[in-house]
């Protein structure tokens, strides 16, 4: 996919023309999990031309509690999104891409490190409309644009498809979330940088950004509830942490513009720890991506909880 006019009204789905700040980058994030053979997997790419790279991740988050993954940088050759064996198509604006992986990933076991040959193909079918965080009416505009990018949408959905394991084929369908970004955004600034997305069903689910930067905080994201997205416009989140640093209990009260008030609760019960790499001289950041039961009231969802914690 490369540079092109919006040919669908509002049509979020380009690569937008580049800023001139060093750090002007558009990021595509996608995530599912199936819940019947208990599958996650995430991915991104990043563009920074200006740094004239590109980086990706694909992880997948299996059964046996084992993370396999590949996280690497490739040089920039243009607006297209495709990266290190990683690929993405848009096939619907605003609705629907097909999502692509092939090569070598990673697993830890133990002390040792296996190479496995992955392939995965999905489709992702947006549930809701496309949701700018602009909707979220932050008060704390300039403080969430420099941290979070200068425009940020969000949407959910059904994705479909295979993974090739080492020669075994497993059909994978599940909810999850897609992320766009485009803009300055400097990631190592919050103290802690949260981002929850959760699937209940096709009719029901969330996702919110929760930044901490000194003693600014910067709430926004969405309730997909009745056939609508309804703003987040405050939340708080009470985390409990596990023994390595990363989230492993949450309770979470999201307000919409309304303000009604939904009691979320969260247990992680998966954990991928991503290296996180900067060219600021400030403390590194780490960036745990977790797979998350989540309750409200009878419903039950799941979906990811990640944290960004700049440690002192």
């Amino acid at each position: 996919m490369t540079v092109e006019l919006a040919k669908v009204k509002n049509d979020t789905d380009v690569v937008h023309p580049v800023g001139g700040h060093i750090d002007w980058n558009e990021s595509f994030y996608f995530n599912v999990y199936d819940r019947d053979k208990d599958i996650c997997a995430f991915m991104r790419i990043g563009l920074k031309p200006n740094r004239w790279e590109k980086n990706m991740f694909c992880y997948l988050m299996m059964p046996d509690g084992t993370t396999i993954g590949v996280k690497d940088i490739a040089s920039y050759d243009g607006p297209t999104l495709t990266a290190a064996g990683l690929r993405y198509r848009k096939l619907v604006p605003n609705k629907e891409w097909l999502l692509d992986f092939s090569g070598t990933m990673r697993r830890a076991v133990g002390g040792t490190v296996e190479k496995k040959n992955v392939a995965l193909s999905l489709k992702f079918e947006g549930k809701n409309d496309v949701y700018d965080y602009a909707l979220s009416k932050v008060a704390d505009k300039e403080t969430f644009s420099l941290i979070a990018a200068a425009e940020h949408v969000e949407q959910f959905g059904k994705l479909s498809g295979e993974l090739t394991l080492d020669g075994q084929r497993t059909a994978i369908s599940g909810l999850g979330e897609r992320d766009h970004a485009w803009g300055v955004g400097d990631w190592v600034a919050p103290t802690i940088w949260i981002w929850l997305s959760c699937q209940f069903s096709e009719e029901f689910a969330f996702n919110l950004t929760k930044l901490i930067v000194d003693q600014r905080v910067v709430d926004a994201g969405f309730i997909y509830n009745d056939g609508k997205n309804e703003p987040i416009v405050r939340a708080e989140v009470v985390t409990e942490y596990a023994q390595g640093g990363g989230p492993d209990k949450l309770k979470v009260w999201l307000t919409n513009d309304q303000g009604k008030v939904y009691e979320v609760q969260g247990e992680v019960f998966r954990t991928a720890k991503l290296p996180f790499i900067s060219g600021l001289e400030r403390n590194i950041p780490i960036m745990f991506e977790t797979l998350a039961k989540f309750t409200h009231g009878e419903a039950v969802g799941y979906g990811i909880a990640e944290y960004l914690i700049r440690l002192k």
